[in-house]
């Protein structure tokens, strides 16, 4: 196992991840539930499933396209994504 990729993969989830609008769904679920044995159980399990399409397209679009312009054109629609949403378009 290669851990440098590892611990940089973990370590840019983890923090993109770090207190977004999926943790709030979660908060909001363990509290109105009271249940946070299963709404953990149904975060990680959709979790793992959104990775896994995201791994395999990886897979996939790397194939074909080069990593650079896969990372560029994410970075692209993650600033233009924002700015939508500041402009209240989304």
């Amino acid at each position: 196992m290669d851990w440098r990729i590892f611990l940089a993969t973990f370590t840019a989830v983890f923090f993109a991840e770090l207190a977004d609008k999926t943790q709030l769904v979660g908060i909001s679920m363990a509290a109105k539930s009271g249940k946070p044995l299963q709404v953990w159980l149904g975060s990680v399990s959709a979790y793992i499933i959104v990775t896994a399409v995201s791994v395999f397209l990886g897979v996939i679009l790397g194939k074909y396209i080069r990593p650079e312009f896969i990372r560029y054109t994410g970075a692209l629609l993650f600033v233009a994504i924002g700015i939508m949403m500041l402009l209240g378009k989304i």
